[in-house]
């Protein structure tokens, strides 16, 4: 068999990628399905949009490279994490649009289970923060809000699921309830350190368990294809969320190994090894992909805002047609002539934790254009990475010295670069930078036998090194007034706020 299909559902689109046995790419296939926002900070999907753009990117990549199902030797699912989905068990219809990763619609509920005091019993037994990021308060809202879904609930006639259970239990026909370990740790409802569904959590939520799925390791076989849409017959054998797939990818296997992604959001993890700790500094613990069957924990930084803010110059402001256009344009001028931006869209991530917080624009002048506009949107991406890793270094102790990059953001060399300079250490980006559909597709090889090991593996990267100029100086300067702007961007959609 000559591939491996990996099918990386994200936010904004579905694709499928087929993987070589050098671990290249042989065929790309990408649909996009519309965004649903029905009120400010509220963000959905139809879950059917997910399941029917999924399923007719596998098949449109498997005829660009003339191939058929036979010639798959395992499937891998890598996801957009925390989007929360609930389906009846009889039918397979969604009782509701998906609630996704990026809605603030629960933040007050967040705060009244904070002001109950039982967020030091949450992240004792998950590693996370209460925040409307995780899916439990999604979950929790569905069941409050949408009629009839309790009791449906409570007499176990729904299932819930992230992306990844809802693709599988479509592509085994309902035969399938499970999610892995990596995504199961990032609904609020696992306990990561004893390895299953906490009923102490489920209660804190109000979540009846007979909702919940199967959990299972991201590299093993799970079952196979039935979907008459699907790729037929084909093991699945690899699921990870997004974030720790691309962990994987970069084969960040050792405590201490970091990696970047720059997708929609900008999500920084580094592997910590078998024990488990909580961060000190408002980052999260959660659990890694394991292909030895055992836990393995990962430190994360969670930013809201990353490529999306280049999105938001094409579409809303309509500086440029095309986002790769950007970088021509913010290499237009030499700095962002002291504009700051801070794109909090949807609040802040880490370390900040501000559901609150607002966009904003500062230090515009008469010379402003949009060069600089878009050169400061730009290094609001390595300005928040900066705070996360800088977060990350001061909860483990030791500096990091190189940063493993990958996303669609990363191809941007003005990034990347400015991210090397402010950081003072080197950006390694790899020759491939489907990092999170890579490493889906190596947790299904691995499991599958059509890759032995992660060395093997390894002999077949590629990179490309940012090293860091000697500019101390300038950049603390810049870093110190990126700070400052975030502090007048913080709590400005309070509901109280006095403005």
């Amino acid at each position: 068999m000559a591939y491996v299909l990996a099918l990386d559902q994200g936010t904004t689109s579905s694709r499928a990628i087929l993987f070589d046995q050098e671990g290249n790419i042989a065929g790309v296939a990408q649909h996009e399905f519309p965004q649903i926002f029905p009120q400010p900070g509220w963000a959905e999907h139809n879950p059917v949009d997910i399941l029917t753009s999924q399923l007719s990117a596998a098949v449109d990549v498997l005829g660009k490279v003339s191939a058929t199902p036979r010639d798959v030797a395992a499937l891998g699912i890598t996801n957009q994490r925390e989007t929360a989905i609930v389906w009846d068990r009889a039918t397979g219809k969604p009782v509701s649009n998906a609630i996704v990763w990026q809605d603030r619609r629960t933040a007050p509920m967040c705060a009244r289970l904070r002001d109950e005091g039982v967020e030091d019993t949450v992240r004792a037994k998950t590693g996370l923060l209460l925040d409307p990021y995780f899916s439990a308060t999604k979950i929790a809202w569905m069941l409050e809000n949408i009629d009839g879904v309790r009791a449906r609930a409570e007499r176990g006639e729904l299932a819930f699921g992230t992306v990844d259970s809802w693709l599988i239990w479509n592509l085994t026909e309902g035969k399938r309830h499970v999610t892995d370990r990596t995504n199961a740790s990032r609904t609020l409802l696992y306990n990561i350190v004893e390895d299953r569904w906490d009923k102490d959590l489920l209660r804190i939520f109000g979540i009846p368990a007979s909702l919940m799925p199967e959990v299972v390791w991201s590299s093993e076989e799970v079952g196979r294809v039935t979907a008459a849409l699907g790729p037929w017959d084909v093991p699945i054998a690899g699921i990870a969320g997004d974030q720790q797939s691309a962990l994987f990818g970069q084969l960040c296997t050792k405590p201490g190994d970091a990696k970047c992604t720059y997708g929609t959001g900008c999500f920084l993890l580094e592997n910590i090894g078998a024990k488990f700790r909580l961060s000190q500094q408002r980052l999260v613990t959660t659990l890694a992909c394991s292909t030895q069957k055992r836990l393995e924990y990962a430190l994360e930084g969670s930013i809201f805002i990353g490529g999306a803010v280049v999105q938001w110059l094409r579409d809303k402001m309509r500086f440029f047609p095309y986002a790769p256009v950007v970088e021509s344009i913010a290499g237009g001028v030499p700095d962002a002539g002291g504009v700051v931006f801070v794109p909090a869209f949807t609040g802040l991530g880490a370390p900040h934790w501000d559901p609150y917080a607002s966009g904003m624009i500062i230090g515009i002048g008469r010379d402003t254009g949009i060069g600089h506009i878009a050169r400061a949107a730009i290094e609001s991406i390595a300005f928040q990475v900066a705070d996360v890793l800088k977060a990350m270094d001061a909860d483990t102790g030791i500096k990091c010295t190189e940063l493993r990059v990958d996303g669609g953001a990363a191809a941007n060399d003005l990034l990347m670069q400015f991210q090397a300079d402010l950081l003072g250490i080197r950006v390694n980006r790899p020759g491939i930078l489907e990092s999170t559909a890579q490493g889906a597709a190596y947790l299904a090889g691995l499991a599958t036998g059509f890759w032995t090991s992660v060395e093997e593996i390894a002999k077949t990267r590629s990179e490309r090194l940012f090293e860091a100029k000697p500019e101390r100086a300038e950049m603390d300067r810049r870093y110190r007034r990126w700070k400052a702007a975030v502090e007048r961007a913080k709590g400005w959609n309070q509901p109280d706020a006095q403005v």
